[in-house]
């Protein structure tokens, strides 16, 4: 029980370490984008953006903590003894597989997201910011990371690996996701996109227009991308929703209970003057 005891304290000592390492990794990359950026936002999109990303961040991780959403990554850990990685010793190569199979089941998981009108509503709140910066990485709806914490823990069980590991897998696809997020220019890119997603990738994905942005829903590796058909090279020329927007939490949090087809009907209500 104590080498057991001990292992675990060295696991959450790794992935605290990893985290500590992601965030000073967002806070550079702050810093880099808000004198060197590639794309120039208004100074109030950009304030709005970022008062609104911290908020949501903030008060998301406030009610996940009070729901001890992490917790279910230990329960599930109690079912996972029989996926399919669980016969393979720890070591490098269970670490590998678990990592390709991790951001293939996340790339299913956005790609889903984006195609079901019901998991949409709440993704939708993540496309909803009209600047793009390494903050809109925290935009997410509290519902969606709560659907996704669940998907995760299925991810546990069929997979079988330890939970300690997938939450490390996640401290590290943190770090990719405040990279390709932020607001910058990266030397030979088009040859780094080759092999993970960059900025210039995931900027399209955050096109305004619906056939722009249902593309480039990988995370890390870019050759989910290229094996499913979904990458899409170009540089968007709106970013964010076409119809709704939200510039605070409290439209944020709202966002999720407009869809855009309601707002249309809505639209389509209003008389339409002489031309």
């Amino acid at each position: 029980m104590g080498a057991l005891e001990h292992t675990k304290e060295g696991d959450m000592a790794f992935t605290g370490a990893l985290f500590a390492l992601a965030i000073l990794a967002f806070l550079i990359l702050l810093v880099i984008e808000k004198f060197k950026p590639y794309r120039n936002f208004t100074q109030k999109i950009y304030k709005e953006s970022i008062v609104t990303n911290t908020t949501a961040f903030l008060v998301n991780n406030v009610i996940l903590t009070i729901l001890r959403a992490s917790s279910l990554f230990l329960v599930a850990q109690q079912f996972s003894s029989f996926g399919l990685l669980s016969g393979l010793q720890n070591g490098p190569l269970k670490w590998l597989l678990a990592f390709a199979f991790f951001d293939l089941a996340i790339y299913a998981w956005h790609f889903a997201s984006h195609k079901y009108e019901w998991l949409w509503r709440f993704h939708k709140v993540h496309h909803s910011d009209k600047s793009f910066n390494v903050s809109t990485g925290f935009r997410f709806h509290v519902f969606d990371l709560l659907l996704e914490i669940v998907y995760k823990c299925v991810f546990v069980i069929v997979i079988g690996v330890d939970a300690y590991l997938v939450l490390a897998i996640e401290i590290i696809e943190l770090f990719f996701i405040f990279f390709h997020h932020a607001n910058i220019r990266v030397p030979n890119e088009q040859a780094i996109s080759n092999y993970i997603i960059t900025p210039s990738l995931h900027r399209t994905h955050h096109s305004t227009l619906r056939v722009e942005h249902d593309s480039n829903y990988g995370i890390v590796l870019a050759v989910w991308d290229r094996i499913f058909g979904t990458r899409k090279e170009l540089v968007p020329v709106n970013i964010g929703l076409d119809l709704i927007e939200a510039e605070n939490f409290v439209q944020l949090f709202s966002l999720a209970f407009i869809t855009e087809r309601k707002f249309k009907q809505l639209l389509g209500l209003i008389p339409k003057g002489k031309k």
